[in-house]
């Protein structure tokens, strides 16, 4: 019944009947079946509240809207609200029987390792032998069951629809990340939460939140909200990671390599295909590098053993896991060349990945670095993308990632912007042509950094993806069958 699904949703005014049945909700006026409740939300691209009558006329029996229509219908329960997003993730909620209570939900936030950090959690708790869910910007996963991803948090209908099937196949953890739109535009309201994450945060977005000071408030917000019951886990190195916790219910745990905190980690030695880590006191071989991938698996373990996992078999399952698709993924040609495929796309991501690399590569071996920056997005990181790349390696290939709607010839002159006369570097346009390029210059034992892309199998061009998958390209231009 429609008063059922109500429950918790702040109304501002309700006109009509509220013990009719429902049996459906949506947002798309496209799709709109008999006896569904409708939500009006306003949209960047277009206003959901000029589509009611479309949804009327499609047999919506009730509307959830932010202003009543002019013409309303009395046959129709028009429910006004201050915010439909925010109505929405409540009624959804409602919907599906509240799935998030049924589960132990952990949520990821920060601007780099949210991916990382969701997915190696699922896969740990896979292996310790737990039924699992994981939403995230690569898959959503319900125990073994892969689905596509299209946000790094989907809309509210479809995160309760499926942490309700995740219940339903008898999932007792979910991991999801949880990003700075979807805490803005209330993607996430009605979700309850057993504990938080933040990995660290750094400029990026800046094109939506418009500010960095927004962006924070953004990601802390998600911290705010979360209930008394659950914990919140922050990293201490990061400048922000205690400003994250300021007004937070949870119970706050602290994560650090550098300083004295709740749980710890120390880089004893990386090499080429691993590193050493000292977790909370014990050595464990974990097949990941870089300074950044430690603070990933610290977040992993400290959440898994805030969830009660055993110190001993958790620590067994982590030297198992294996890199995440498309972050620091490995291609060796048979000349010896290796070429790393990572989905660095923002300059504190790429300038971890290119550290990383430095920190294990020899005096004879090369660095060519392959960047572009994405169109429609922060325009202001490209100059200081670009001088990370010609700073970090031996020669800096700029090219395309998802122009979008922009022209990828103007994105790479303001890349350029931030570079010298006398900078080592290549502006190829085309992307499968910069990253041929690379792999010709190459010489044994030298390595490709290819970035921005990572898992993504297309490449946004004037508004229209094309296959594209930089593994593909790099396996392509090494002369290697798939």
């Amino acid at each position: 019944m429609l008063n059922d699904l109500l429950r918790d949703t702040e109304i501002v005014s309700i006109t009509g009947p509220t013990d009719k049945p429902i049996t459906s909700i949506g947002f798309d006026s496209r799709t709109v079946e008999p006896g569904q409740l409708y939500f009006a939300i306003p949209g960047t691209q277009t206003d959901g509240h000029a589509f009611i009558s479309d949804a009327i006329a499609k047999g919506a029996v009730a509307i959830v809207c932010q202003h009543l229509p002019q013409n309303t219908d009395p046959s129709v329960t028009d429910v006004r609200v201050a915010d439909s997003n925010a109505a929405l993730g409540h009624i959804a909620a409602n919907f599906y029987d509240n799935p998030s209570r049924k589960l132990r939900l952990v949520g990821v936030t920060g601007t780099n390792g949210k991916t990382t950090t969701a997915t190696l959690l699922y896969d740990t708790f896979r292996m310790l032998g737990y039924k699992a869910g994981l939403i995230s910007t690569v898959s959503y996963r319900i125990n073994d069951q892969v689905l596509p991803s299209t946000h790094t948090t989907p809309d509210a209908i479809r995160i309760n629809r499926m942490l309700a099937e995740m219940v339903e196949t008898g999932c007792e953890y979910c991991f999801m990340e949880v990003s700075s739109h979807s805490i803005v535009q209330n993607r996430i309201e009605g979700l309850h939460f057993t504990g938080g994450i933040f990995t660290n945060i750094t400029h990026d977005h800046l094109d939506y939140h418009k500010t960095f000071a927004e962006y924070i408030k953004a990601k802390k917000r998600f911290f705010d909200h979360l209930p008394a019951s659950a914990w919140a886990l922050t990293n201490i190195d990061d400048r922000n990671g205690r400003i994250m916790m300021q007004n937070t219910r949870a119970q706050v745990h602290t994560l650090s390599l550098l300083a004295q905190a709740d749980f710890k980690c120390k880089i004893v030695e990386m090499l080429l295909d691993g590193m050493l880590l000292n977790m909370d006191g014990t050595e464990v071989w974990v097949g990941f590098l870089g300074r950044f991938n430690a603070y990933n698996l610290l977040s992993v373990y400290a959440a898994a053993r805030l969830l009660g996992a055993d110190k001993t078999e958790l620590l067994t399952a982590m030297s198992r896991l294996h890199p995440v698709n498309g972050r620091f993924e490995y291609i060796r040609s048979k000349s010896g060349v290796t070429a790393i495929v990572d989905y660095a796309h923002t300059p504190d991501a790429l300038q971890n990945v290119i550290d990383t690399i430095n920190e294990i590569r020899t005096g004879q071996q090369k660095l060519y670095i392959v960047v572009g920056c994405g169109g429609n997005r922060d325009r202001t990181k490209r100059p200081e993308m670009a001088q990370i790349a010609v700073k970090g390696g031996d020669l800096a290939i700029l090219t395309s990632d998802n122009p979008r709607l922009e022209q990828p010839e103007a994105i790479i002159e303001e890349m350029k912007a931030g570079l010298t006369p006398e900078d080592r570097y290549l502006a190829i346009t085309d992307r499968r042509q910069a990253i041929r390029t690379a792999a010709l210059m190459a010489a044994p034992h030298d390595i490709i950094l290819v970035a921005g892309k990572g898992h993504e199998t297309y490449q946004d061009i004037g508004g229209v993806k094309h296959h594209f998958d930089d593994k593909e390209e790099v396996r392509a231009a090494f002369g290697m069958s798939e």
